[in-house]
């Protein structure tokens, strides 16, 4: 019988692993025998086979053991260094901080021994929202310095609702303790960016100085006293002051000797001053029924006399600065929602400060622009149209605003002599905008009305902000302790300081100066500012300073004769008109 040949298959081991090979036939052997051995073979490498499995699964879990191992170490070096690294930057930080600083990393809670040293008692405050609401804050920052004998901290300008306070009425608003240190960010961020503009850059207080109780000194300097750290290294992004802002806004309470932060806002209390009320009485306005109900406020409004709660024999007293919120306040359903401080009895200096901050003029740069666009612009009289449409509520009410200038103008052409009828506008609408409004309108209709408006980048505009900066009237409050020499240094540091954005002071200064009348946006605070502006007589000492820059520019033009001939076509009385002209062309 014909047996098939079969293939043997033989291995052997060599450099680190298995080599196969066919081995002989049983052709030609004896058959037993050689199926004997061909059996042992078969043997040998199933023994073979199995141990090559297992040797690979070793091999398997080594490699997978080693790189598990070798990950395991790079992740162990990886968080080492970087813990090493982190410790070297928190101790060389915290070396240098605490070393230019009182605000040790140990006692966050530490007031600074330079603020301390100077033994006077500072009041700081948080202003927000638009200029008018921030000027209007001011003045009360100022009545509150008076009445409590503080040093008032003036601050810059903040951008337009940068910081927003909420609703007074609707028990909304923001904490006291966060309003001051977004405040405190955002004066900074000034500071860095270039953008710094001090109240007293654009508020004239030197009126003030009368007052020998009201003192003032910039936020600048405050700020370097307050934190001990040159403000060039604020600048050069050295030091973060997060933690000193920290401190002045109260997040971490009070501080005895140091500071008091003032926690009472619109919610909770109406600040009062020798008024003959009784102490802590409830006030007139309070959250209603539905309120509570739907907002869960439980607020209740108490009227508090603010030198009887802040001033001498109180806590606060014996801090070096006392930390207010905002100090917004307006009239509300028959009280006003923070402040009510009008009349005093018994004390004739507050009565006096009250009436002299009523109204604060622009610096005299502000002025002279305003009053230099009238007299080379406009060149006649003119009604002033005050129209916000943008923004908050003033949006729904264009028909209303838009309706209030139209009669006026009605009003005007009836009686009008001459046309066309100048309007100085000045608008938060763009004028790519006007198109199909009423302003639109009055821009076609050329033969009767002629608009003027001022734009940012006019020249005259850009003018008065170099001159403004140039001036510097907020670095005039700067104490000894931060003197030429630091200003210098910080303004090398910081970013170049960019010209500030006066515009809306012009405007509202012409504004208050039209002869023919102005018409503003119900409800907003610039419209008040303009009518506040033209009842302290802005331009009662404008009138002689303008007859006279007409008179000598129409007799350089014209001689005397025409001159004669404008200057009784307009609203200035005759005969001032005639004594000014008489004295002027007796040598003609």
């Amino acid at each position: 019988m014909a047996h098939s040949k079969r293939p043997i298959i033989k291995a052997r081991w060599q450099n680190d692993t298995w080599h196969w090979r066919s081995a002989p036939s049983c052709s030609g052997f004896d058959i037993p025998s050689c199926r004997e051995a061909q059996k042992g073979e078969r043997d040998a490498m199933n023994i073979l086979g199995s141990n090559r499995s297992k040797m690979k699964q070793w091999y398997a879990k080594k490699s997978n053991s080693q790189f598990r191992f070798s990950r395991f170490s790079l992740s162990v070096l990886a968080l080492l260094f970087s813990f090493l690294f982190l410790l070297y930057l928190f101790s060389s930080s915290s070396s240098s901080f605490t070393s230019s600083t009182a605000f040790s990393t140990y006692d966050s809670r530490q007031c600074n021994s330079r603020i301390l040293d100077l033994g006077e008692r500072f009041l700081f405050y948080a202003p927000h929202s638009g200029f008018n609401n921030q000027l209007s804050e001011f003045k009360n920052a100022i009545l509150m310095a008076g009445i409590l004998n503080r040093t008032l901290v003036v601050p810059p300008i903040l951008d337009h609702h940068a910081v927003a306070l909420g609703s007074c009425p609707k028990f909304r608003v923001l904490d006291p303790r966060e309003i001051r240190f977004s405040v405190w960010e955002h004066m900074l961020e000034l500071l860095r960016n270039g953008r710094y503009v001090s109240m007293a850059d654009i508020v004239d207080i030197s009126s003030l100085a009368s007052y020998s109780s009201i003192k003032a000194i910039d936020f600048r300097t405050f700020a370097y006293l307050w934190c001990g750290v040159d403000l060039e290294s604020v600048c050069s992004n050295e030091y973060n002051l997060k933690q000193c802002g920290r401190l002045l806004a109260g997040l971490d309470g009070n501080v005895d000797k140091c500071l008091h932060a003032v926690d009472e806002d619109c919610r909770t209390t109406v600040w009062t001053y020798k008024n003959g009320e009784v102490d802590v009485a409830l006030d007139v306005f309070q959250p209603n029924e539905q309120l509570k109900k739907k907002k869960n406020v439980s607020y209740v409004r108490r009227r508090r006399d603010v030198y009887r709660a802040l001033g001498p024999d109180s806590k606060a007293e014996l801090a070096a600065v006392l930390s207010f919120g905002s100090l917004f306040t307006a009239p509300y359903k028959g009280s006003e929602l923070y402040i009510d401080i009008h009349e005093v009895s018994g004390d004739q200096r507050i009565s006096s400060l009250i009436k002299s901050i009523e109204y604060l003029p622009f610096v005299p740069e502000i002025l002279s622009a305003g009053k230099e666009y009238i007299d080379k612009i406009i060149k006649a009289p003119f009604l002033c149209a005050q129209l916000r449409l943008l923004d908050g509520q003033f949006k729904n009410h264009w028909k209303a605003t838009f309706l209030a200038l139209k009669q006026k103008l009605d009003s005007i052409l009836q009686n009008a002599n001459e046309q066309p009828i100048r309007i100085f506008v000045m608008t938060d609408l763009p004028e790519s905008n006007w198109t199909g409004s009423y302003l639109g309108d009055l821009v076609s209709d050329s033969n009767r009305f002629k608009l003027f408006f001022l734009k940012e980048h006019d020249e005259l505009v850009v003018r008065a902000s170099e001159k403004v900066m140039a001036v510097g009237h907020g670095w005039r409050l700067a104490s000894s302790a931060f003197g030429p020499d630091r200003i210098r240094e910080m303004k090398k540091k910081c970013a170049a300081e960019k010209l500030p954005d006066i515009l809306l002071y012009i405007e509202e200064t012409v504004c208050s100066c039209a002869s023919l009348g102005f018409i503003g946006t119900a409800g907003s605070t610039i419209a008040e500012s303009i009518e506040l502006m033209s009842k302290y007589g802005v331009c009662s000492g404008f009138l002689l300073w303008w007859i006279e820059h007409t008179v000598i520019n129409y007799k350089a033009a014209f001689g005397c004769k025409y001159t004669y001939s404008f200057m009784f076509k307009t609203y200035f009385t005759q005969f001032f008109c005639i004594m000014l002209l008489q004295m002027d062309c007796l040598g003609d």
